[in-house]
């Protein structure tokens, strides 16, 4: 059977994908989750937060890392001013990753689905965020439909969507990992609780799924200058 790859470019000043927020410290995935990018789609489609998602969610997913940003905290104060202004503000830790870009793969074996949803995401319901609202998803967002799994498609997409000042920072060969949901019983796969189940604020859950690191796919630079082992394994993580 065929499989089908719509290929998506995550890439903003900054992105936030929550997947382990708690309470008043509301963090970031070091990658994108499965949860936001079902919650984009979602709402290119126009569905409402109490509106399932389950076939959304069964899509494979596969990730790119071409440029990992760095870590931004950002300490935000909130108090309800209108209803007593003279109540004490309350501290909001929130993590965010700053210029980072990643080329995600949604996987499917029917073509004219991953279609409609890239109509969608080019004239969206409603607007796209890249995690979280102050996020706001780049205009050149859909990067097409190919016939390839989510992970061959990431390793045939040529282009690397790095910065200048990323790129020479870089050595002159890099490599970029592609993350993907695990088969069944896939040695090396990691879990992670980010599939939503329901994105209904009165009773928001998320199931779980593996995640692996499945391969690398390498890029000539010919703007590095980096020779260091250890660093470039740091950024490329």
């Amino acid at each position: 059977m065929s499989a089908f790859s719509l290929l998506l470019l995550l890439k903003g000043p900054m992105q936030s994908w929550g997947d382990e927020s708690r309470f008043k410290t509301r963090a970031t995935a070091a990658t994108p989750t499965k949860s936001g990018i079902v919650g984009l789609l979602a709402a290119a489609q126009g569905r409402r937060r109490t509106d399932p998602v389950e076939d959304l969610a069964e899509l494979t997913l596969a990730v790119r890392v071409d440029q990992s940003g760095s870590l931004l905290r950002d300490y935000q104060t909130a108090q309800p001013w209108l209803v007593d202004p003279t109540a004490n503000a309350s501290l909001v830790t929130r993590y965010f990753l700053s210029d980072a870009a990643f080329v995600a793969a949604v996987e499917s074996p029917r073509r004219e689905l991953l279609d409609g949803l890239a109509e969608a995401l080019n004239a969206p319901a409603f607007p796209l965020f890249l995690g979280r609202r102050s996020c706001p998803a780049p205009p050149d967002l859909v990067l097409g439909v190919v016939e390839s799994p989510a992970e061959e498609a990431l390793s045939q997409h040529h282009t690397w969507h790095a910065t200048t000042s990323h790129k020479k920072e870089r050595e002159k060969r890099v490599k970029l990992p592609i993350y993907r949901d695990a088969s069944p019983g896939e040695a090396g796969a990691v879990p992670r609780q980010d599939v939503p189940l329901s994105f209904d604020p009165r009773h928001r859950k998320y199931g779980w799924r593996n995640v692996i690191l499945a391969s690398y796919v390498e890029f000539d630079n010919e703007l590095g200058r980096a020779d260091d082992d250890f660093f470039s394994a740091v950024v490329s993580a």
